[in-house]
């Protein structure tokens, strides 16, 4: 077994060109056209979020995507909050989601006091699955006279469904839009990971009634903090907008709000460096693509399971992982590759066996379990060439 592990190791050190020292699981690459954007805007003075980076931010991921409109927010789980509430999610309410994900995706749809619940995901892609999410619907659901989509056991309304791009690979988003439109049942794609992913030629998060990225410090660009909810909804854009500053009517000096709003606007400073990230996305996902079929080819012929996308898509390849043969080789390879400065990462917990969780209705999480015990995230950052 160890042989193996350092077999493993020895393609990660070759991948980055780097006999010794630490390697990291994913780090952002910063240059000079960083800091002129950043330091533009220290020049400005209008650092908070009041600005023209954030404006225009806000149209470099429009024009990215194909998303008719994009709100700039503080960080994804607000983007995920926010997106919820446009979707029209309501306290004591049920959100059909995965629980292969960051906590996050969970925790935004209880800041609303809404529930997640839990349908299991495809091997293939990471992410919910539309065979089990159809499945779902026809044994436990049904569409009542006011027209909305209930689960019968516990009589709660199902508010919106988020399926998660899992390290960037695409669900079967199509389907699962298509599913949840019979069912009235609106979807809120998380696609924090996902920037630069395409399925069937169409850039995710733009498949349902709403989407959101992040730009955290470890995703494929950065700007410390930061991220985008996006929409083909142009009214329902502009409100989350207005909601997103406190919702205050504009006005020379008058403080006047008409909702609970929430203080998400992205500040101008974070703004600054993402549109300067922007600028390389093209050959961040040259680069990443380069690594991910050099890691294929590599374990392919150790007869090792690289995680390859499904058809139809061109990944942004965010975090690579291989799959180990159960729980204990999962666990001992991560202890042996970490204890020889190879950063390496299981799947998250679980959703629902995290105590907060535990009280949440789920289906049969049978592949979701074999992926936490057998899945490792290996070093994918961007190669300094």
């Amino acid at each position: 077994m160890f042989t193996m592990f350092d077999q493993i190791i020895s393609i990660i050190r070759k991948a980055f060109d780097q006999p010794e020292g630490f390697i990291p699981l994913h780090v952002p690459q910063f240059n000079a056209s960083d800091r002129e954007k950043v330091l533009s805007c220290i020049d400005s003075s209008y650092v908070s979020s009041v600005g023209q980076y954030v404006n225009l931010f806000e149209e470099n991921i429009e024009g990215y995507t194909g998303a008719k409109k994009a709100i700039a927010v503080t960080n994804g789980t607000a983007a995920l909050h926010l997106a919820l509430v446009l979707a029209g999610v309501e306290k004591d309410e049920l959100v059909i989601t995965q629980a292969v994900s960051f906590v996050a995706t969970a925790n935004s749809i209880s800041y609303i006091g809404a529930d997640p619940l839990f349908v299991d995901i495809d091997l293939k892609t990471l992410g919910l699955s539309a065979d089990a999410l159809e499945t779902f619907f026809h044994d436990k659901t049904e569409i009542r006279d006011d027209g909305k989509c209930y689960h019968i056991a516990s009589g709660k309304r199902i508010g919106a469904c988020v399926p998660m791009h899992t390290y960037g690979i695409p669900t079967e988003i199509d389907r699962i839009v298509q599913i949840c439109d019979v069912n009235a049942v609106p979807v809120v794609e998380d696609a924090a990971e996902a920037l630069g992913t395409t399925y069937k030629g169409q850039h995710v998060g733009t498949f349902g009634k709403l989407g959101i990225f992040s730009f955290n410090g470890n995703k494929i660009i950065t700007c410390g903090g930061g991220a985008m909810v996006v929409t083909n909804d142009e009214e329902l854009a502009d409100f989350g907008k207005h909601l997103t500053t406190q919702a205050k009517i504009p006005h020379r000096w008058k403080f006047a709000h008409d909702h609970i709003g929430y203080n998400y606007r992205m500040p101008n400073l974070n703004a600054s460096l993402g549109v300067a990230q922007m600028g390389k996305m093209e050959s961040y996902l040259e680069n990443k693509k380069e690594l991910a079929d050099l890691y294929n080819k590599e374990f392919s012929e150790l007869a090792i399971e690289f995680v390859n996308p499904p058809m139809d898509c061109s990944p942004n390849n965010w975090l690579n992982a291989i799959k180990l043969k159960d729980i204990e080789e999962r666990d001992a390879f991560l202890e042996y590759s970490n204890d020889r400065d190879i950063m390496t990462r299981p799947v998250w917990e679980l959703t629902q066996t995290l105590s907060m969780f535990r009280h949440c209705i789920h289906e049969d999480l049978s592949n979701s379990q074999k992926i936490y015990d057998t899945l490792v995230n290996i070093p994918s950052s961007v190669r300094i060439k």
